[in-house]
């Protein structure tokens, strides 16, 4: 003999309407996250930029202070 499970009353699926939100909030984050990914690259490159800017900045004060000033010298 088989039992069936008793179908009680009050039995909720979440339906079409469930499906829809999360389908919904998975279109929407989809872009929020492209969306995140962009500005995130448009920010490393700006540092990389900085980064970059200041090491030179650096290493050309480094070569005026290494270097002897010819104007100095008696």
């Amino acid at each position: 003999m088989t039992t069936l499970a008793a179908a009680s009353g009050n039995s909720v699926a979440p339906g079409t309407l469930g499906f829809l939100v999360v389908f919904g909030m998975a279109v929407v984050l989809f872009f929020v996250f492209r969306s995140m990914s962009r500005h995130l690259r448009k920010v490393n490159a700006a540092a990389r930029r900085d980064q970059a800017a200041d090491s030179a900045e650096a290493g050309n004060d480094a070569k005026a202070d290494a270097a002897p000033d010819s104007s100095k010298r008696s």
